[in-house]
């Protein structure tokens, strides 16, 4: 389990923080921050709306059910089981602050910000370093102009058959960090039969909405923002290093040599986590980038410690084998995070159970995360893609997630798991007392 302060120990501590006696208590919340975040954090109310409770009740009778629906009067707390991926992001636009703040509302314990850099170096929340065109509203400002590729409109022939679908590509690197923060967030999107800009930035999946990206809500943030806001609502963080769209190092100056390397990108992301006082405990560093994972572990091993690798692998067959994860052991990673679909499979009598890769993991002494959970739409409609793939048989049913949920947490073992929802992994947890 991820390490956790409890309630119990945070009460305790406080208490005696406040009667000016406790040595051991402030060795364990070592700065004023931590105790506002915790008092403003943790003891927020957490709010899980409908969505657990439908998902509970459509499942199939059974003991697992009959589990959950026992717990459906709460109290519920934050769990580290829990992480926001992106926030919350079926329903707001990602890593903004309105996402960001639903999720720590659903209980998530930790929440994400993949990191990427603006054309002046500056850190910022993006999920890639090319996707403004589909997660702002870039291409309807002036901005747009800056645009690695500007907006090119759909073409269809006489029939009205596509023929080359709308495209662009805006990259945070083509602007400056003050012009970053002038755009707002949007959900990730776009129509690729469209014709004008409006009509391409539309297109959000029919399971999502649009109802909290008007133009007074997707506030864009920086990392440092995020670190803030993550301090506040007293979450842990997992910043996920991404892979530069621009050629490594970066030319920032446009001298023609290249001045900032993936070592400086690497290094920049955890020295705003050591100037902003959050300690190494409370953050998860996370890439799909082997040599980030271990520039961490030679060069910030506090970090280091616990650095995630993902792996991205679109089938079960590039997943590694038993001896490439003893390896990544080996050489000090301790966490693995693959897609939910690596870590299960399903047996001759239709059950779910944990996958080979799931058992060499363990073999091999790794912990594990998994990702993510809500991100399928609608379940019981038997085509549930990337994330089901070595599953699809076994769910039938909307409800079928909680079945995931429970053979992920107590047959796999993961650690935690990411989610667009938080709400449903935070129920899941609370009702089986994962902290």
């Amino acid at each position: 389990m991820f390490p956790t302060f409890t309630s119990r120990q945070a009460i305790a501590c406080t208490t005696l923080l406040i009667a000016a006696a406790a040595p051991a208590c402030a060795s364990e919340r070592h700065d004023r921050d931590d105790i506002h975040a915790y008092m403003h954090g943790a003891h927020q109310t957490v709010q899980l709306g409908p969505r657990p409770f439908f998902l509970v009740e459509d499942m199939e009778d059974g003991k697992l059910k009959r589990k959950l629906q026992q717990c459906s009067n709460g109290p519920f707390r934050k769990s580290d089981f829990s992480i926001g991926h992106r926030g919350a992001a079926l329903q707001f636009p990602e890593h903004t602050k309105e996402s960001y703040e639903a999720a720590a509302r659903m209980g998530a314990g930790i929440v994400e910000c993949d990191v990427t850099f603006t054309q002046d170096k500056q850190l910022v929340c993006r999920h890639a370093q090319n996707d403004l065109h589909t997660t702002t509203n870039i291409l309807a400002t002036p901005l747009a102009a800056k645009c690695t590729q500007p907006f090119v409109p759909a073409t269809f022939d006489a029939n009205g058959t596509l023929l080359t679908p709308a495209a662009a590509e805006c990259r945070t690197s083509d602007i400056t960090l003050a012009e970053f923060k002038t755009l707002r967030g949007k959900m990730d999107a776009s129509n690729p039969r469209a014709r004008t800009v409006a009509e391409y930035l539309g297109g959000t999946a029919n399971f999502r909405t649009d109802l909290y990206a008007g133009p007074s809500s997707g506030t864009l943030m920086t990392h440092k923002e995020s670190i803030a806001l993550f301090k506040k609502l007293g979450v842990k963080m997992t910043p996920e290093l991404k892979s530069a769209s621009v050629s490594m190092p970066y030319d920032s100056d446009g001298d023609g040599t290249g001045d900032y390397t993936q070592a400086d990108y690497a290094q920049q992301m955890i020295d705003e986590y050591k100037a902003m006082g959050v300690r190494p405990r409370d953050v998860w560093a996370q890439s799909f980038d082997i040599r980030d994972v271990r520039y961490w572990i030679a060069n910030e091993p506090a970090f280091g410690k616990q650095a995630v690798y993902l792996d991205d692998a679109n089938v079960p067959a590039e997943l590694p084998n038993a001896a490439e994860l003893e390896s990544y052991k080996a050489e000090g990673i301790n966490i693995v995070a693959p897609p939910m679909y690596a870590l299960l499979d399903v047996d001759g009598s239709g059950k779910i159970v944990p996958s080979t890769y799931a058992q060499n993991a363990r073999a091999a002494g790794l912990d594990i995360i998994t990702w993510t959970l809500e991100r399928s739409g609608v379940l019981a409609d038997g085509n549930n893609g990337y994330y089901y793939q070595t599953i699809d048989s076994a769910i039938t049913r909307e409800g079928d997630v909680m079945n995931v949920l429970d053979v992920l947490a107590k047959d796999v073992g993961i650690l935690g798991i990411f989610s667009d929802w938080p709400a449903t992994v935070t129920y899941y947890a609370n009702c089986m007392n994962l902290k």
